[in-house]
């Protein structure tokens, strides 16, 4: 039978205590060690020093421990030196930090060089820290050298240092992180989140979220959070929330926000807000402004806001403003606006484009354009269409076609109709319409021809509900031959309002001889300001013999137009007339 044979701690320190007793050098210094790990510095101090007095440097580097903890640091550092002389790398560590705390650096980093170079981790982390300090390129080598052997917090800040220089080179090149440097940081990250660092644990579950490994960077949020991270709870609370369980989101959140992390404050009062709590909503946007969080106050500006209760936004709005928040400056400037002070809006505008705000840079452009200032207008729609903003791409657009520079009218209708503007697609395919030569049914026999991108254009601004896209989609199928599609287009035209749709499509039922229904999509057509409508609702009544509603019908068709319209409108309401007094 196997047996296990176990080390009784008591044993080994009387076995040490006599060997101490009688002169043993090493004994002294390993019982004065235990004693000082125990707490026991008077018992442990005698054996120490009579070890020390032997040569024996790790007693000579525990004595110094031992002084230092007692408040005698000179001492210590005299017992340091002297053990660190005799190769002791762990008292060069010691009197490195000595020093370093003296604020003798060339003293602190000669001593923990010496450690470092040893293989000291302690050493090690001790002069990375002292030469990032001084911004010491240097100091990335040491932090790696204690991270290789295991020291959690340099390989945590190893991490740190190796995931913002990718950073800074991904904003040089105007590219997103690299995955290489990406994943360096990211070993060093799981080293240190694997040895309880809860900070690598939380920027290890970003990296994994980021990447789309949403289960493991939930283990190692829930691991930091547990550990105490509140941002760690918070980020795993959105996690949640986008899985769809809003429930145990809230639970995390509400742990984060009771550390006093504005950012959790934030989501439970976005989270009672979009549930109509607006009391609860209102406590938590406040905590989390209590907390330092700048999106707090302009939280509650939305909130007030949306409650109608003017004043209150705006005092949220302008002390968000106030610290920073570009877009608090953009919501102040349209509340002040829309209360009819264009000059009160106008700095807040302008604050809110300087630091960024894209929606600001528009919100000008419609400011100076309601000035009829066109050109000061345009620039600042220039500048929100080149960060992306769709409309402001649309209006740049539109004032390059009304200049005549075709060319950047359609690259600016093409970057706002890909963000998906439904009037940027019609002018641009108008732009593209214009170009190309009108193409009549195919001859018989004769295969159909593929759609143009102009009318790829008009069908995607069709299907976004833009009435004259309709209305153009249904006069191309129309032409095509496609009477079936055509009336599909029109029909859902007029449904929405548009006379044009409404007059096709009476057109097309006229032309299957379906003159009652396409009467009443006239009638709808003509009540609504369309002169032809109005014109053959005249001819249709005509026909049947309803002379005095044929005359009305002119009547409404000369007052519409346009010119040819009504002069035919004109010449056959006298007919009417005439056959009305025969």
């Amino acid at each position: 039978m196997d047996s296990t044979e176990t080390v009784d701690p008591v044993e080994t320190e009387e076995r040490h205590r006599r060997a101490a007793e009688n002169g043993d050098t090493a004994a002294m210094s390993v019982l004065g060690a235990l004693l000082l790990r125990r707490g026991d510095l008077d018992a442990a101090e005698p054996y120490l020093r009579a070890a020390t007095a032997d040569g024996d440097r790790a007693a000579a580097n525990n004595l110094g421990v031992l002084l230092h903890q007692r408040g005698y640091a000179d001492e210590a550092a005299g017992w340091w030196r002297i053990a660190a002389v005799a190769g002791s790398a762990a008292a060069a560590h010691a009197l490195g930090r000595h020093y370093r705390e003296r604020g003798d650096e060339p003293a602190a980093e000669y001593w923990l060089r010496q450690s470092a170079e040893q293989g000291h981790a302690l050493g090690a982390y001790a002069l990375a820290d002292l030469l990032e300090h001084r911004s010491d390129v240097g100091a990335e080598r040491w932090l790696r050298a204690a991270a290789e052997q295991g020291h959690r917090e340099a390989a945590y800040r190893l991490a740190r240092a190796l995931e913002r220089q990718e950073q800074t080179r991904a904003q040089a090149a105007d590219d997103t992180a690299s995955t290489t440097g990406t994943e360096t940081a990211e070993q060093w990250y799981r080293q240190a989140a694997a040895r309880g660092h809860r900070r690598a644990a939380l920027h290890l579950g970003a990296i994994l979220e980021r990447r789309g490994e949403l289960k493991e960077a939930g283990r190692w949020y829930l691991t930091s959070a547990k550990d105490g991270e509140s941002r760690a709870a918070c980020a795993l609370g959105f996690l949640l929330r986008d899985a769809g369980d809003e429930e145990s989101a809230a639970v995390w959140w509400l742990r984060a926000a009771q550390d006093g992390d504005g950012n959790a404050a934030n989501a439970l009062g976005a989270l009672h807000a979009a549930r109509g709590e607006h009391q609860t909503a209102e406590r938590w946007y406040r905590a989390a402004t209590d907390a330092g969080d700048v999106n707090g106050a302009y939280n509650l500006g939305l909130l007030f806001a949306a409650q109608n209760r003017v004043a209150q936004a705006e005092q949220w709005y302008r002390r968000a403003a106030y610290a920073g928040h570009r877009e608090a400056a953009n919501a102040l400037a349209i509340l002040l606006l829309q209360g009819g002070d264009p000059n009160g809006a106008e700095p807040w505008f302008s604050k809110a484009a300087e630091a960024g705000s894209v929606d600001a840079a528009f919100n000008l452009g419609i400011l100076y354009a309601g000035r009829d200032d066109d050109g000061t207008a345009l620039r600042w729609y220039e500048r929100a269409a080149a960060a992306g903003h769709t409309e402001a791409a649309l209006q740049v657009g539109i004032a390059r076609l009304r200049d005549g520079d075709e060319q950047e009218a359609e690259r600016h209708l093409r970057c706002a109709a890909g963000g998906g503007s439904a009037e940027a697609a019609f002018r641009l395919a108008t732009v593209l319409d214009a170009r190309q030569a009108p193409s009549g049914p195919p001859a018989l026999g004769e295969p159909q021809a593929p759609k143009s991108e102009c009318e790829e254009w008009y069908e995607r601004a069709a299907e976004q509900g833009h009435r004259r896209a309709q209305v153009r989609v249904g006069m191309l199928a129309a032409a095509r031959g496609d009477t079936a599609e055509a009336a599909r287009w029109y029909r859902e035209a007029a449904d929405a309002g548009s006379r044009n749709g409404a007059f096709n499509l009476g057109l097309l039922l006229a032309r299957d001889g379906n003159e009652r229904e396409a009467s009443l999509w006239w009638t709808r057509a003509a009540r609504a300001g369309h002169g032809r409508a109005a014109l053959r609702l005249a001819l249709l009544a005509a026909r049947r013999g309803e002379l005095s509603e044929g005359r009305r019908w002119c009547a409404r068709a000369v007052e519409l137009g346009p010119a040819e319209v009504a002069e035919r409108a004109a010449r056959l309401s006298e007919a009417l007339h005439q056959e009305l007094t025969a």
